[in-house]
This record gives structure tokens, C-alpha cells and sequence, in this order.
């Protein structure tokens, strides 16, 4: 771990995990900054003037910098979006699968069905799931098998499941390996959390560096701890449990710094 003090903190979504390489930072534009000290006097003042777009150049609340690092994530348009098609389970959409991707899932018609707009899906083409699969134990069964299946397709296979749902804290359908979560384009969540020390009046921002042996971005800048959100765990102690792993950091102090996660 290391601790540095820096003119700005960039948050990019975790859909992403775009991860910044552990070299000096640089800032093209050092008036569009919102650093840490800056952050304590930002008030709903501020919030109404960075919705009315009012901001000076200078001024500390200036969020712009942080969204064109929000812009540059997104990266989807219409004519991308034209190329996936929903995923749905009790006719409700839980992601998007790429319409090169669904030819693999056509060779499981006792899990998947596809069916095209004209077939009355009712929002255009769709996939979901075959009719006899009622319980989420089976689907899960069911779907893990495909992925075994056409593991080659997928790699890091991490025998981790993720919960399948249609928003955040809603039942589950199913569950589904971790790593085939990108090609069903489902939601995804995770924890993460930040380390500040404070000294001689100034915050720093404690920053962890990546294994080189990790498979997914080497080598990068890295929360203090995150993890994705797996099934069957809450959200504190998945985080507590990524504290122990990724930090070093006892369960004896974590469970009392993590009293808001739930």
C-alpha cells in the first residue's frame, strides 16, 4: 500500500474498471479539479450550482473533470446498443446478450430460447430462459452446465457466482458464474472503500498496487479494497471479508469502521 496526496480523486464506474496505471498522475486541465480538502465545503449550494452549470473556472466544486471521465466510460451508442438483444426471466429484462454470443446459446435449446420479434416476444428479438426451468436452484444448475460448456469462450473462470436479479436487493432468478456475467449483460455490484490519514492538516488518500501476477489489470492503481458482491453475502461483510484479504485489515476494526454498509 501507499499513501499519496493527490490534487483530485477520479472515480470511474465499476462496470468498467478502467484501473489507473501506477505512475505519477497528470491532470490536463488543473482548474477542473474537486479535491479531498475541497470536498468539506461542498454543500447543496454548490449542488445547485453544478446542476445550473454556473461554476466559475476556479471554482473548487467544478465537477467537469469528473464527468468527462464519466463520458470516456461510456462508450455505448445506438448503433451498438442495436447489436444486443435483452435477456429476460419471468418476463423481466436482467440483461443484454450480444447477438454473437447468442448463436453459442442456440446449441442449448433445453435451457435457452430465442425468440425473434415476429414470434411475439413482445419488445423485439429476445433470449431467455426455457419455460420448464421454474426454480432458481435448476436455472442455476442448468445455466452453470452451458458455461462448462463453452468455457473456452469465457475465460477466468472463477467458479464464483453472481446474483442475477433485475435491480439491486430485488429476488433472484438465478445465479451465474462471475466471469460469463459481461456476456449476459447483467448487473454486476461490488464494494469498495477508500482510506484517508490525516496529516499536518491535510488528507492523503491511501491507495493499494495491484499483484503483477493478478490476471485482470496488473500491476494498477486499485481502491484501498474492492471486490464484486457475490450471491449469499451482504454487503458489510463482503466487505470485512475483502478488508481481511486485500488490506490486511482485522475483522476486529473493520466491523466497527463498516456500520453504514449493509
Amino acid at each position: 500500500m501507499a499513501c499519496y496526496r493527490f490534487p483530485a480523486t477520479i472515480v470511474a464506474p465499476r462496470a468498467s474498471r478502467h484501473r489507473i496505471r501506477a505512475q505519477k498522475p497528470s491532470i490536463s486541465h488543473p482548474k477542473r479539479l474537486f479535491s479531498a480538502a475541497s470536498s468539506a465545503r461542498f454543500g447543496w449550494d454548490d449542488v445547485l450550482r453544478v446542476g445550473e452549470g454556473n461554476q466559475e473556472d476556479d471554482d473548487p466544486s467544478d465537477l467537469r473533470g469528473y464527468f468527462e471521465k464519466v463520458w470516456a466510460c461510456n462508450r455505448g451508442s445506438q448503433e451498438k446498443q442495436s447489436e444486443f438483444v435483452p435477456f429476460l426471466v419471468e418476463d423481466q429484462i436482467v440483461g443484454y446478450i450480444h447477438k454473437g454470443f447468442i448463436e453459442h446459446l442456440r446449441k442449448f435449446q433445453d435451457v435457452f430460447t430465442v425468440v425473434s420479434g415476429k414470434n411475439g416476444c413482445g419488445i423485439g428479438d429476445c433470449v431467455s430462459l426455457h419455460s420448464s426451468l421454474k426454480k432458481p436452484d435448476d436455472r442455476t444448475r442448468a445455466v452453470g452446465h452451458v458455461i462448462k460448456c463453452i468455457g473456452k469462450l469465457i475465460p477466468g473462470i472463477r467458479n464464483e457466482l453472481y446474483p442475477v436479479t433485475s435491480s439491486f436487493g430485488m429476488p433472484i432468478f438465478f445465479s451465474l458464474e462471475r466471469a460469463a456475467a459481461p456476456y449476459f449483460g447483467i448487473k454486476a455490484y461490488g464494494v469498495h472503500m477508500n482510506g484517508y490519514v490525516e496529516r499536518d492538516g491535510q488528507q492523503f488518500l491511501w491507495l493499494g498496487k495491484r499483484s503483477n501476477m493478478k490476471p485482470t489489470f496488473p500491476g494498477m492503481l486499485d481502491h484501498l479494497v474492492a471486490g464484486g458482491l457475490p450471491h449469499g453475502i451482504t454487503c458489510k461483510e463482503n466487505l470485512m471479508k475483502e478488508c481481511e484479504e486485500e488490506a490486511g485489515i482485522p475483522r476486529s476494526i473493520s466491523n466497527n469502521c463498516c456500520k453504514s454498509a449493509q
